[in-house]
């Protein structure tokens, strides 16, 4: 499984997960990659809810990804805490997704 991870997704990841929670949640992920809820409308972008910093699930922080199935590939989008923000609206995710399938 390779992780590609986007501009923003590199800038925040920092703020929220130290590298030792990073790499849990990759090696979680690399076991299930379905583990995400698919946001509907986005053509199969996922919201996972991730403690972090001691916080459980649902006052942790939201990973926003894409698994690309055919090329084994997993598209770190963005990270947020849900303090922050409460979602990110599908039409901007399904137009990222759709860029990634087309790399």
């Amino acid at each position: 499984m390779v992780f590609v991870e986007t501009t923003t997704f590199t800038k925040y990841v920092g703020h929220y997960l130290t590298d030792d929670e990073y790499w849990g949640l990759q090696m979680f992920l690399v076991e299930r990659p379905d583990a995400g809820q698919i946001i509907r409308g986005t053509g199969g972008v996922r919201k996972l809810r991730w403690a972090a910093a001691g916080k459980g699930k649902s006052g942790g922080v939201r990973i926003i990804y894409f698994w690309q199935v055919t090329k084994d590939k997993i598209w770190m989008l963005t990270i947020y805490s849900k303090s922050e923000r409460e979602t990110i609206p599908a039409h901007i995710l399904s137009r990222i997704a759709e860029e990634i399938g087309h790399d």
